[in-house]
């Protein structure tokens, strides 16, 4: 799941908030009509939609009666249209709040963070005998069993966080190789694929008893890779 997809047709303000979002340490993606933003948010879902509301074809009200018909994500409309009219629709049709355009960038971020610690904040994540803070961005690897169990920290980069994160979240299921570049890297990154592989590599030296015969972060070949 993504952390935040921004519906948003002019591609300055699109890329603007794609590269401060990723700075605050979000997954996001940054799609420019209301069609994609459907077909990417019932692929992958999102926890904030940041939606537009004057988008070719589908407009942003359309948006945003779709994603409530089978989903509680966060959806904070931002548009030029601040009529009372416009902004009743929006939160009758299910928007969560509405913030006028144009607006500052650092307004909008204080917006989002207090969405994410008021509704998604998880300090800890625990999966067997990994855990992750996710406020400081550490990874710590259990030493012992209970109830003598303590945690040994291990040093990781800011993208094999986000990168075990985003498997840690999704235990069991199958991540595809371009879902979790794409996430990570962002699809504007000059990086290649192979980076990718080289970070599970990595990853897998860090947290794996035996990194050639791995146990949590597992390949399914010619797809992508899940966390047990």
């Amino acid at each position: 799941m993504l952390d935040i997809i921004v519906v948003e047709d002019n591609k300055e303000i699109g890329k603007l908030l794609f590269d401060f979002l990723q700075k605050e340490h979000y997954t996001v993606s940054v799609v420019d009509t209301g069609e994609k933003a459907i077909a990417l948010f019932e692929r992958y879902g999102a926890k904030l939609v940041i939606l537009d509301l004057m988008l070719p074809g589908i407009d942003g009200f359309a948006v945003c009666s779709r994603i409530r018909e089978s989903s509680n994500a966060h959806i904070l409309i931002a548009s030029a249209r601040t009529q009372k009219e416009d902004k009743l629709k929006g939160l009758n049709l299910g928007a969560d709040d509405y913030i006028d355009k144009p607006y500052d960038v650092d307004i909008l971020l204080a917006k989002i963070n207090g969405i994410f610690k008021r509704k998604y904040a998880q300090e800890e994540m625990i999966r067997g005998d990994i855990k992750l803070n996710t406020v400081m961005q550490t990874v710590y690897l259990a030493i012992g069993t209970e109830p003598e169990r303590s945690w040994q920290p291990v040093e990781t980069t800011a993208k094999e966080f986000e990168l075990l994160k985003l498997l840690m979240e999704n235990p069991g299921v199958t991540l595809k190789k371009e879902y979790l570049f794409h996430t990570i890297w962002g699809s504007d990154s000059e990086s290649e694929m192979q980076t990718l592989t080289v970070h599970i590599k990595w990853l897998r030296h860090k947290i794996e008893k035996d990194p050639k015969h791995p146990v949590h972060i597992i390949t399914e070949w010619g797809t992508g890779y899940r966390f047990e």
